[in-house]
């Protein structure tokens, strides 16, 4: 077991003006080191309606064309990437920018080309390459978009944030895993639910509680437990300071 962290930040929160300081308290707070992962749906979709184009989703999962395919690798391995690179770079972190596509960083298989097109679930993750940066003191930030490992040619696949960063997680055996969104957590009749089991968990996804980008967020929280992540929590900006705060999934190992 390693004390590496893996956080993974949505798109709204990346805007939050409080997002370098915020990393920084989780970057200091561990010798182990930190793997960032980030969303950027928002910017997407203004990107495809600048084309002229829709989004479309199934289960909290874009649709992606293979035109699509190119816009959300400039929309998330180019602008949001690098933007956020930039603002951890300007708060003293060094922090270095990747997607799942470099040196085979995440490989990924289609879901459903039918239903989804260029959607994938991450399969393999390059745990030397993410190691070998950690040991030098770097900060990954990684965009999903990953590596087709069942295509000759390596095309990319649209591969969600949360899917990517709980594969991250689980590969190298991260001491915690962070969904931050732009809520405080798994909510119920307008309060934070503070602990799930993963049972509960399901059955949130099975009667349709959890719908849209809490559906994923669970389904990802669920397959970082079940891969041994000792503990998953869905929470805010203010959670990556606050380790209490949002709402908690353990492993086997964390429940008492």
């Amino acid at each position: 077991m390693t004390t590496t962290r893996v956080i993974k930040i949505g798109g709204r929160p990346q805007n939050d003006p409080r997002l370098a300081s915020a990393i920084a308290s989780g970057w200091n707070a561990g010798a182990g080191g930190l793997v960032l992962v980030h969303g950027g749906g928002d910017e997407v979709t203004s990107l495809q309606a600048a084309l002229g184009t829709t989004s479309a989703f199934v289960d909290g999962r874009r649709v992606t064309s293979a035109r699509d395919i190119e816009l959300v690798r400039m929309a998330l391995s180019g602008s949001a990437n690098k933007r956020l690179v930039a603002v951890l770079v300007g708060s003293g972190i060094d922090a270095v920018g990747l997607s799942g596509e470099d040196a085979a960083l995440i490989g990924a298989s289609p879901v459903d080309v039918d239903r989804l097109g260029y959607v994938g679930i991450p399969k393999t993750v390059n745990v030397a390459f993410l190691r070998h940066l950690l040991s030098g003191g770097y900060l990954p930030v990684v965009s999903p978009v990953s590596r087709d490992a069942s295509a000759t040619n390596g095309g990319a696949l649209n591969v969600n944030g949360d899917d990517a960063a709980a594969a991250i997680a689980v590969a190298i055996r991260a001491v915690e895993l962070l969904l931050v969104a732009d809520v405080p957590g798994v909510m119920c009749d307008g309060k934070t639910i503070p602990e799930l089991t993963p049972d509960d968990a399901r059955r949130l996804l099975a009667d349709g509680t959890a719908a849209g980008g809490m559906r994923a967020k669970l389904d990802a929280a669920l397959r970082a437990i079940e891969g041994g992540v000792s503990r998953v929590r869905i929470s805010d900006l203010a959670a990556i300071a606050d380790q209490e705060r949002g709402t908690t999934l353990r492993g086997i190992g964390e429940l008492t």
